[in-house]
């Protein structure tokens, strides 16, 4: 395990699929992500690429051949190589492998950057091409932060306060796909109050959030968190069926429609990097 350490957070991440596992104040002496409970969902932040969400039968075409990949791709399940270049930043990569590259005929390399400052968290997405064609991929984020966060709260205490919004049009799920259905929620001062039943269908998937943060805060206490997000044109919320968490997913990409040829360069939200470039996005997440 990594760790990242200032006077104010401690942060730990697993070199395996880069994934954040904790954020722990020192202030407050609370723990902010999920603690991972196989029971409900083993996974604490998971790294989701070189897809997001699920694939129309788990495959798609490329090049007049089909491959398969899972749901939310492989980085999540690979060792990482890592730098860690201070006591608040380190770096993560991954590149293609002669095992990648059966599933995901692509050169690249994907980088995690992690970095804290205050009471702050940032995840930084880089991703370069080193190939000769363009690289075509998905990227996003997959954070679980508890709730409730202090005894004596209960989920229902817990509320998702956005910045922008007033109300949420999302897509229903059909078998993991994006469905041409949707539904709206109307929110009470900008303000969505959690209710497990929100997640029994599976996740809300927006596609035109307006909101660029969003804080979960409750009606007990103080304490909460700001996740902030730019520039990532979908947007999904999800909890585990009864779990007392909630998934904030900032996507560049998303799951198969229901309706989806399967051609990988039909996709929609891939993303098209030609040779030599690189590409970067970023999220953060504020303790407070």
């Amino acid at each position: 395990m990594i760790l990242l350490e200032n006077e104010n957070i401690k942060v730990a991440i697993s070199p395996k699929g880069a994934e954040l596992q904790s954020i722990h104040s020192k202030t407050t002496d609370f723990e902010y992500l999920w603690k991972g409970d196989p029971q409900y969902w083993g996974k604490f932040s998971p790294v989701l690429f070189p897809i997001v969400g699920a694939l129309k039968d788990n495959k798609y075409i490329f090049g007049n051949q089909e491959y398969e990949l899972p749901r939310h791709g492989f980085a999540r399940d690979h060792e990482f190589d890592f730098e860690q270049i201070s006591n608040e930043e380190v770096l993560f990569t991954l590149s293609q492998t002669a095992d990648t590259l059966k599933v995901y005929p692509f050169e690249f390399k994907l980088g995690l950057r992690y970095q804290i400052a205050g009471t702050k968290v940032s995840c930084n997405y880089e991703v370069y091409n080193p190939g000769l064609e363009a690289l075509l991929f998905s990227v996003g984020g997959h954070p679980a932060f508890a709730a409730p966060l202090t005894a004596g709260s209960v989920y229902e205490d817990y509320y998702l306060e956005f910045n922008k919004d007033e109300s949420i049009t999302y897509h229903k799920i059909e078998d993991n796909l994006i469905a041409d259905e949707t539904a709206s929620l109307v929110l009470d001062d900008s303000k969505l109050v959690l209710k497990h039943e929100l997640f029994y269908n599976d996740a809300l998937v927006i596609k035109e959030l307006k909101s660029d943060s969003i804080s979960l805060k409750n009606k007990r206490n103080q304490h909460g968190l700001t996740f902030n997000f730019e520039n990532f044109p979908y947007f999904g919320i999800w909890a585990a069926r009864d779990a007392d968490f909630i998934c904030l997913e900032p996507w560049c990409g998303i799951a198969d429609g229901v309706n989806h040829n399967q051609q990988l360069r039909d996709k929609e939200g891939i993303i098209s990097l030609s040779p030599g470039l690189d590409w970067k996005r970023s999220w953060s997440v504020e303790v407070f």
